[in-house]
């Protein structure tokens, strides 16, 4: 793949975040068995549900770019996931391992965070105007989730963590 136009970055980040998106349809709900809270446990799942509809948002933008919905392997998701995927094996005190699984779980967030934001700059300097929109939900999305696991962890799971 020859990077020679901003057009062609663009597509290539988007089906990054393509493969990014369906790994964690994989995970979501792998760390969602794990968890101990039931705040916790209920959050990963609603997670999945908008996980679920960002690939949907996805497949419509490369619907209206003309070019296939597939992804490139996202080597960062598939690290982070790996990574996380080592709670999923460790024993010990269930308020830790959920704080864990959060802490995972936000690496994810501030990634996609990071990602969605430069491709939805992107789509606004090409002009791909539905694009930004979609780009924008899912954007706002991620970062409420992200917002919602910290007051998780704030809120419960940190403190009992430090108690045990």
């Amino acid at each position: 793949m020859k990077l020679d136009s901003l057009e062609t970055l663009f597509v290539e980040e988007l089906r990054d975040l393509y493969s990014a998106e369906n790994q964690l349809v994989k995970a979501l709900p792998k760390m969602a068995k794990r968890a101990s809270s039931e705040e916790l446990k209920e959050a990963f799942e609603e997670h999945l549900e908008l996980t679920r509809e960002h690939v949907e948002r996805l497949d419509e933008i490369f619907e209206n770019l003309g070019k296939p919905a597939k992804g490139k392997t996202c080597k960062a998701m598939k690290g982070l996931i790996e990574e996380g995927s080592e709670v999923l094996e460790e024993h010990g005190d269930a308020s830790v391992i959920d704080a864990a699984l959060i802490a995972a779980a936000q690496k994810v967030e501030h990634y996609e965070i990071a990602a969605y934001g430069t491709v939805r700059t992107w789509a606004e300097m090409l002009d791909q105007d539905d694009a930004v929109d979609l780009l924008q939900q899912t954007l706002d999305e991620e970062s409420e989730a992200d917002e919602k696991l910290t007051e998780i962890a704030e809120s419960t799971i940190n403190a009992t963590a430090a108690n045990e």
